[in-house]
């Protein structure tokens, strides 16, 4: 029995500020077992698109890499986490596993197994908080128990706590002894000797791989990308501006995100945190305010993850405690396939879903604009067939902050429903975020010979410009879907119904309260 520690990569598919390595590395008595296990679940692999796993594998890649220059290597096992870690404590006699933090609810299943089989067999767990800038469950007990219910409750909170932990110092692997897989494993387990490709997880790509942008997943990639990030930033900062992409998005240019990278953990949100301050504090001598720079859309990224971490309906309308039961009506015909295949007659909307299933991600002011056509805008469907959708294709969607953002941009939750009754205009949005219209043609290629003054709305073409463009609407490009001019109508009349509901809810809960306290009696509620 040769002792040992393991780390189990989930998210934090990085070496950088990782705090489970620095502790699985404090155990010296046996070899060091780095392990990533698929298990049909882990790192968003339940359903999974082509993109989103071809990240996943280069990510893993580039830790096999790393490990391999010191000469060890990342185990790959397919199987279930519990049987997969007793096996080693057979073998080897583990005394310790450690991880990163997964807070969302939907992991609880897998950890809770995991951590009574540790418990069965005498293996010390440990569990690291890195993938947030601070533990959910720290901030809901800093403010008495409950998840704060509003961005400046959480901002209020967080403030009370302190900044956020700098990352730590990367951990030293010259010398260290890694551990090998017996043969049995090999029996008992599905063992890559390498790191797979997605075909070989039964996962295909749906049509041509013609990506106009390639995303490459892994840490190695993803820290040169923060180094060109803080170019960009620094230029910015200098200036006197702030978040460069918000005002004028660049949807053609190479995008400058790194949300991909912080979901999988390949970036450590904290490092990029600090450094934006750090940087700041070199250019005005000043501290980040969190609502108006960069920052702000990190402590976003926190509160979705706070309010979602004891709330296992989070992703859902049905018993879900913070989201309105707005009345949805069921998908008609083919509207909800039109709507994911970019084929709804729109080209704004069309683009960006194409774009979405073809590289795996989009600039925030397209994800709303593509959030509210399904949404509130004019399909008046539930958000819940747009989380889905995202899950599978978008690169950097998780749980928590995917389910938080559709249910923003829908009106269900985190705003006041109240003042959200205005309906996006898929056409003009297109016309002032690309007046020139090469954002559409790059990805509705049947649209390309279009004139600019038609790009958005070309059922409204003469028939001989359409014929000029090859592209007769109804036969080369689809119809709209909707009149959304109506449909926009319809919606706000919908929106105003709700909003007097709600009105009518809040006035009895008021009253409610007013004649507890009239009574003398406290009087808690969520």
């Amino acid at each position: 029995m040769l002792g040992g520690s393991v780390l189990w990569f989930r998210h934090g598919l990085r070496l950088h500020d990782n705090p489970s390595l620095h502790s699985a590395l404090e155990e010296t008595s046996g070899p060091f077992f780095p392990i990533f296990i698929f298990d049909g679940e882990t790192a968003g692999t339940k359903v999974v698109g082509y993109n989103r796993m071809r990240y996943l594998l280069e990510a893993l890649d580039d830790l096999d890499k790393q490990f391999k220059k010191y000469g060890g290597r990342l185990l790959l096992v397919k199987g279930k986490p519990s049987a997969v870690f007793r096996r080693l404590w057979e073998e080897f006699g583990i005394r310790k596993l450690c991880f990163e933090q997964d807070c969302e609810p939907v992991w609880r299943p897998r950890d809770e197994s995991v951590k009574t089989a540790c418990r069965e067999i005498g293996v010390t767990c440990r569990e690291h908080v890195s993938h947030t800038l601070w533990e959910p469950d720290t901030v809901i007990k800093a403010n008495g128990g409950i998840p704060p219910l509003t961005y400046q409750m959480f901002l209020h909170t967080v403030a009370t706590i302190g900044d956020p932990p700098r990352p730590v110092d990367n951990a030293k692997l010259r010398g260290i002894k890694f551990g090998t897989l017996p043969l049995c494993f090999y029996e008992e387990f599905t063992v890559y000797d390498k790191v797979p490709n997605p075909e070989d997880l039964g996962v295909f790509l749906e049509n041509e791989d013609i990506r106009m942008i390639r995303w490459v997943g892994g840490e190695t990639a993803a820290l040169k990308q923060m180094q060109h990030r803080l170019a960009v930033e620094y230029e910015t900062f200098c200036r006197g501006s702030y978040l460069p992409t918000h005002g004028s998005p660049d949807l053609l240019g190479p995008p400058i995100s790194l949300s991909p990278a912080l979901r999988f953990g390949c970036l450590s949100v904290r490092k990029f945190y600090w450094s934006l301050q750090d940087l700041f504090q070199q250019v005005h001598q000043g501290s980040l305010c969190s609502t108006q720079y960069i920052t702000g859309q990190l402590i976003w990224r926190e509160y979705f993850y706070t309010m979602s971490v004891n709330n296992p309906h989070y992703g859902q309308m049905t018993d879900n405690p913070i989201c309105l039961d707005i009345p949805w009506k069921s998908p008609e015909g083919d509207e909800l396939e039109r709507w994911a295949s970019g084929r709804t007659g729109f080209p704004f909307v069309d683009a960006a879903m194409r774009q979405l299933r073809l590289e795996g991600w989009l600039h925030h002011a397209v994800r709303n604009t593509v959030a509210s056509f399904l949404t509130r805008g004019t399909l008046w469907l539930s958000w819940e067939h747009g989380l889905a959708h995202f899950l599978k294709y978008l690169l950097d969607a998780d749980w928590s902050v995917c389910a938080g953002n559709w249910m923003w941009v829908s009106s269900s939750a985190f705003e006041a429903l109240l003042d959200s009754g205005e309906c996006a205009c898929p056409v003009r949005l297109g016309q002032r975020l690309d007046p020139s219209g090469e954002y559409v043609r790059r990805y509705v290629p049947e649209l390309a010979r279009v004139p600019t003054e038609y790009i958005y709305e070309p059922w409204k073409a003469p028939l001989d410009v359409q014929e000029r463009a090859n592209c007769i609407i109804g036969k080369d490009y689809p119809a709209p879907v909707v009149n959304h001019i109506v449909a926009a109508q319809r919606n706000r009349n919908a929106m105003e119904v709700c909003g007097r509901n709600i009105k009518i809810t809040l006035a009895t809960l008021n009253a409610v309260i007013r004649i507890v306290l009239i009574a003398g009696k406290s009087c808690e509620y969520f």
